[in-house]
């Protein structure tokens, strides 16, 4: 699994967010592109995804700014990944699959099935991390570590195995 720029980056807002809301704060659009390196620009289309998507809600005026739309103990990485994912398993076969805009491999196909399984184990470890756990205590990111780990211990046998 590939992080794409746009994940990464929206992800790191999100952080941002999570731990501006411990102080019972919010951030504004100048601020997290100054906390995560991004031009205004960069950041303002993240939050306008975000946004949409329902993860961060914005207020306007003077005591503005942006703030978790939920709890970061219930914003799972899965869900930010699908909502910021520009590569799906889909995309994947039909631009791989050459001019044609159908796969002529519909049923004698050997990587989907593998790409689709690789796609459903990274997708269930991700939904097992939430935003809380990547900003609070030692424990709760050994525990992230932990699920990291248990997802390459998944993996492991399927490079055996080829």
């Amino acid at each position: 699994m590939k992080i794409s720029a746009q994940e990464e980056y929206g992800l790191r807002c999100l952080v941002q967010l999570a731990r501006a809301e411990e102080r019972e704060e919010s951030l504004t659009l100048a601020q997290l592109a100054d906390l995560e390196g991004l031009s205004v620009a960069n950041a303002g289309k993240l939050m306008w995804i975000l946004n949409k998507a329902g993860l961060v809600k914005s207020q306007r005026g003077t005591k503005g700014g942006y703030t978790l739309a939920r709890q970061a103990s219930e914003i799972r990485l899965n869900e930010v990944i699908r909502i910021l994912d520009e590569e799906t398993v889909d995309r994947f076969c039909k631009t791989h699959a050459g001019v044609l805009d159908v796969c002529i491999h519909t049923s004698d196909c050997g990587i989907r099935p593998v790409i689709v399984g690789l796609h459903e184990i990274v997708q269930s470890a991700l939904s097992e991390i939430t935003l809380a756990q990547l900003i609070g205590s030692e424990a709760k990111v050994d525990a992230t570590l932990h699920q990291i780990q248990k997802l390459q211990n998944q993996l492991r046998p399927m490079r055996t195995a080829s």
